[in-house]
């Protein structure tokens, strides 16, 4: 199943206070909380495709939902490393838990990465070490994190990086 999970609370923030704010009605009867959500959802889901967009990566056939904290996305993309970028750029987002990616297919099948999600004291070198067995191979793993890691002593606990296989 194509469910990743990630740290609710961390990554970065896509929309500041007025996220809290209900939408205008011009009606006399308050909003009812399903269209306050609703509201809501289709707010961080546009958020969420500019997010996408913003770090270039391929959005021609790609629908971005969000369901309270899931993300769900939909369409077509080049590459699995395309699509599993997308799912971390979605997914490293403050107020997703999670990213439900089963209807995001690939055209060109490629060997699927495994995901990491960094612990409180890990650096790209630990986790090099852990996945490959050399800590010098830090470069690989920055490298499969662009463009949305920018630094490679720019990571944060809670953050869910791909480990692409040796070769990638």
């Amino acid at each position: 199943m194509g469910l990743l999970d990630f740290v609710k609370d961390a990554g970065a923030k896509m929309l500041g206070r007025e996220e809290k704010r209900a939408p205008e009605v011009r009606e006399t009867r308050p909003p009812t909380p399903e269209e306050v959500q609703a509201y809501h959802n289709r707010r961080r889901a546009k958020a969420l495709y500019e997010a996408v967009t913003g770090h270039g990566l391929p959005t021609d056939e790609l629908a971005v939902e969000v369901d309270g904290e899931v993300a769900i996305l939909r369409g077509k993309v080049p590459t699995q490393e395309a699509r599993e970028k997308i799912v971390l750029a979605v997914g490293n987002t403050a107020g997703i838990a999670a990213v439900n990616y089963d209807e995001l297919e690939v055209e060109k099948q490629e060997p699927e990465a495994v995901y990491h999600t960094v612990q409180p004291g890990e650096s790209l070198s630990k986790i090099a070490k852990q996945h490959y067995g050399n800590a010098m191979k830090y470069p690989v793993i920055f490298e499969a994190n662009k463009p949305m890691l920018t630094d490679p002593d720019k990571i944060y606990p809670g953050q869910v990086l791909r480990i692409p296989p040796l070769g990638e």
